[in-house]
């Protein structure tokens, strides 16, 4: 079998040369890019099943190549950033992110999160092919074999991560999922707590395109899809 490839934009040296190291390590084929148009030029040479991409880069940013790489294909998306900021973060997420990092971050976490987003993507494949029935709750309708979410007979644009986020709580309506419990069934992170905060910030993302009211927030434990 072909080693999966990761396309690795990062602009520090030190940094990406790390990143692509461990990469390899772990039996991935990596892909360099140091600024915005190398990155998108790379993307469309190379066709990798994830990039790992840092937000701050020469030539235009992270954001950006992440948007114009969406526009070809849907591709899970890690960014990485150096501003533990949520207004950036729900900016990136809002482009198609489907993960993030802050700096300085562990190399095995990197790693986990890269196998996560890949998992998530073979899931979404499987589940596509076995043709499951959409779901209803109220005027939402998700349909998981076409991927596509209407809400009141109005097709909403969801990301990858938001749209397996709602399917995620509409199987179950009314119930409470736990943020880790999220985690796991959406990115596929077992034992997860530190990062339960990637479920806050997709959630706000999602309820920006959904509306406020059909999530419910169970504060200190998570989420669940208001019946009414």
């Amino acid at each position: 079998m072909p080693a999966t490839r990761v396309l690795v934009v990062e602009d520090e040296p030190l940094i990406h040369q790390a990143v692509a190291d461990r990469l390899r390590a772990e039996g991935y084929e990596v892909v360099s890019a140091y600024d915005g148009p190398a990155a998108v030029e790379a993307f469309t040479a190379h066709d990798p099943a994830v990039l790992v991409l840092d937000v701050m880069l020469p030539g235009f940013d992270g954001l950006e190549v992440c948007r114009r790489v969406q526009q070809n294909r849907p591709v899970p998306v890690l960014m990485l950033t150096a501003r533990d900021d949520e207004a950036d973060i729900l900016t990136g997420l809002a482009v198609g992110a489907d993960d993030y990092l802050t700096k300085p971050f562990r190399m095995r976490e990197l790693v986990a999160r890269v196998a996560a987003l890949l998992r998530r993507v073979a899931r979404a494949e499987e589940l596509g092919h076995r043709a499951a029935s959409p779901v209803e709750v109220g005027s939402l309708v998700i349909d998981p074999a076409s991927r596509r979410t209407c809400l009141a007979g109005e097709e909403l644009h969801l990301t990858p991560t938001e749209f397996d986020l709602l399917h995620a709580l509409a199987t179950r309506p009314g119930e409470v999922l736990t943020r880790e419990r999220l985690l796991a069934e959406v990115w596929g992170w077992e034992g997860g707590a530190g990062a339960t905060r990637t479920v806050d910030s997709h959630v706000k993302a999602l309820r920006s395109k959904i509306g406020p009211g059909l999530v419910r927030t169970v504060h200190g434990i998570g989420y669940s899809l208001e019946t009414r």
